[in-house]
């Protein structure tokens, strides 16, 4: 049931004394005159309070309007009186960021939730922030989300979800770090936004996914990034905005201003976002990535910490909702003249307390990245146990308190700064502690009343349900796909077009392919052959160089590391070496990380980078209806020796570069 401002009629009701007297309390204490327009409301089940011409809720089902069921006062007003109602079961399950369960076999992918699990998360546990990983159309996505929100119009307090959801609007998919996607406009990585440095395009592609992540019933962005690439073998970078810091805090600030509707945090219709990971996890030891035991270390032999806060700085500018912090530990980092305690950013008060919440005056949901508190056993540590490699059931990343137990990571976590604790879905142990008193009730009170704000700020209380058809026309739509489209296209980065090959004039040409689409070649008019020998051109796609270091660890197996260089047992680099001997080659690489393409350079005829782009906008760079615009958001190295020796903490400190930061040629009029 949906009720809208133009179809709510008004009604003449009765009032019970309890009503008059509520009612007469709550005008009392309103900051402001009382909103006068009916607010959109949907509901599957709740029972509707008709009140002096204004429909209202009945969350709690108890025939009255009670302070948090009434639009007309403030988010803070009606958290407040929620909090006061809610036992000690229901704020442990409020203080939870569990995952939405997915029917299958694996549940970081699937078209269509576990109802019978999330019951049992949702009325039983009390859960009601919860992340989707749900692929399946938006239509599809939409109509579970509202089947989701139906079950928790069930529980006694008729508290919404909110739904979150990692980055589904890029190319790249880390199950665990992003979702793919199935349906929704198709954008470069973030890394595309910063060769173009326009912050204005950035906050087009935030109003843009705003807009479909609502219409599909998601309501919280866990991003963006606000990491920078200091260390080129980092894993993570594709989801960054580059190594400089003054750029990344201008585009960081602009993808929440264009997500959150402005700059003073989330209302109705916008979505919320969590920037991470609060601070300095592009630092990576070696490149290795937190999520994984032998990369839990961020490390400063530059002495350049600071240098990671400034993108944060655009964040706060912009009023973000969310902070996240890091999985690593920082490496026996003194800031400020305090040696910050050896444990994850997100058990460390200084880092949340004192900087985050004191210096930088952050008001927000502190929400701490998935596993923190999870037991890790030798097969989290080892990525190996009893001959069996690591899987998610063993995920943690519960770096430096490994040896303490499940209860003490809470309340260590929660006197650190936690307000909601990301990938657990288990109340029973934090139940515990606040049964026990071992964290003050006050101090509970004061997470679950900043989370609830949120949702009130949201609107989601008022209209948790989505248009199903509305989701299926606005979402992935032409407009928002040519948007994202031309920003696809002018991201690439020309690296080399010797003698000004590109673009290029004969659309009759006969073409030679690897990892590009035939179909889509040939509508552009060429001919498309089977063996280099027979072709004018090339076209070769590749992917930054890498290895697979860690196999046994979940997040190693999937996680780019190691060596950017091409190598010959390589078979793109095997490709472009043979066909470019052949026949003048046009090579695109996905510089998902910094590759190293010295000995690309010297085969290759003409040469571009890209950071996320499908075959039809390649294409259109490659005949010239569209030109490359971007410029390097890192540098290339020449080799792995300058990677050795740079310190990860450090931007533009590769010594032997073979491409500066900003390099990008432009089409010469021909």
């Amino acid at each position: 049931m949906i009720i809208t401002p133009s179809s709510c009629k008004p009604a003449k009701q009765t009032l019970t004394p309890n009503q008059k007297l509520l009612l007469m309390l709550a005008s009392s204490f309103l900051a402001s005159p009382v909103v006068a327009q009916q607010a959109d409301i949907s509901t599957e089940i709740l029972p509707l309070l008709q009140i002096e011409g204004n429909t209202f809720k009945d969350h709690n089902k108890n025939g009255a309007l009670d302070a948090y069921e009434d639009w007309r006062l403030s988010s803070e007003q009606r958290a407040d009186n929620l909090v006061s109602l809610m036992t000690m079961e229901e704020k442990a399950g409020a203080m939870l960021h569990g995952t939405l369960a997915i029917n299958g076999s694996n549940p970081l992918n699937g078209s269509n939730y576990d109802l019978a699990g999330n019951q049992e998360f949702i009325l039983n546990r009390h859960i009601t922030s919860m992340i989707t990983r749900l692929g399946g159309s938006p239509a599809q996505i939409a109509e579970e989300n509202n089947r989701v929100q139906a079950i928790a119009e069930r529980s006694r307090l008729g508290i919404p979800l909110t739904i979150s959801t990692d980055p589904r609007h890029h190319f790249q998919y880390t199950e665990g770090a992003s979702v793919a996607n199935t349906g929704f406009s198709q954008w470069p990585e973030t890394l595309g936004f910063a060769a173009l440095a326009d912050p204005a395009l950035v906050r087009q592609f935030g109003d843009i996914a705003r807009q479909e992540y609502r219409a599909v019933g998601i309501h919280m962005g866990l991003s963006p990034q606000a990491d920078l690439s200091t260390e080129p073998r980092w894993s993570r970078i594709n989801g960054t905005f580059g190594e400089d810091a003054e750029l990344a805090r201008s585009l960081v600030q602009a993808y929440i201003e264009g997500f959150q509707g402005g700059s003073d945090g989330a209302g109705i219709d916008d979505v919320s976002l969590v920037v991470k990971h609060w601070a300095g996890y592009g630092a990576a030891e070696e490149g290795f990535d937190s999520h994984n035991y032998y990369g839990r270390y961020a490390v400063f032999p530059g002495a350049n910490f600071s240098y990671h806060l400034i993108p944060f700085e655009g964040a706060f500018a912009a009023k973000i909702d969310g902070v996240m912090p890091t999985y690593s530990i920082l490496k026996d980092l003194i800031v400020a003249g305090t040696q910050l305690e050896q444990v994850g950013a997100g058990y460390e008060r200084f880092l949340l307390t004192d900087l985050l919440r004191e210096q930088y005056g952050f008001e927000g949901v502190i929400l701490s990245d998935w596993g923190i508190t999870a037991d890790c056993p030798e097969a989290c540590v080892k990525g190996i146990d009893n001959g069996v490699d690591q899987t998610f059931g063993s995920f943690s990343t519960a770096w430096g308190v490994i040896d303490i137990t499940m209860e003490e990571r809470f309340v260590k976590g929660i006197e650190a700064g936690i307000d909601q604790f990301g990938g657990v879905q288990d109340t029973q142990v934090l139940t515990s502690v606040i049964h026990q008193g071992l964290i003050s009730e006050e101090r509970i009170d004061d997470s679950v009343q900043r989370i609830m704000e949120q949702k009130f700020d949201l609107g989601i209380f008022e209209k948790p349900l989505v248009d199903i058809e509305n989701a299926d026309s606005l979402v992935g739509n032409v407009e928002f796909s040519q948007a994202a489209g031309a920003v696809e296209r002018s991201a690439t980065v020309l690296l080399e077009n010797k003698n000004a090959l590109l673009p290029l004039q004969n659309t009759q040409a006969a073409l030679y392919l690897y990892g590009v689409d035939p179909e889509i070649v040939r509508s552009y008019g060429f001919r498309v052959v089977e063996q280099p020998e027979q072709a004018d051109l090339a076209i070769i796609r590749a992917n930054a160089p890498f290895e697979v270091l860690h196999p046994n660890y979940v997040f190693g197996r999937m996680y780019h590391e190691g060596n950017l260089a091409f190598a010959d047992s390589n078979p793109e680099y095997e490709q472009i070496i043979a066909v470019s001997s052949i026949v003048p080659t046009i090579v695109t690489v996905y510089l998902d990380r910094p590759a190293i393409l010295t000995n690309i350079k010297e085969e290759a005829s003409a040469l571009i980078g890209n950071f996320g782009i499908s075959d039809g906008a390649l294409m259109d760079v490659i005949v010239g209806i569209a030109s490359p615009q971007g410029k390097l958001p890192f540098e290339l190295p020449a080799n792995m020796e300058s990677v050795n020796q740079q310190y990860p903490d450090v931007p533009f400190d590769i010594e032997d570069e073979l491409y500066p930061f900003g390099f990008g040629l432009e089409y010469v009029s021909k």
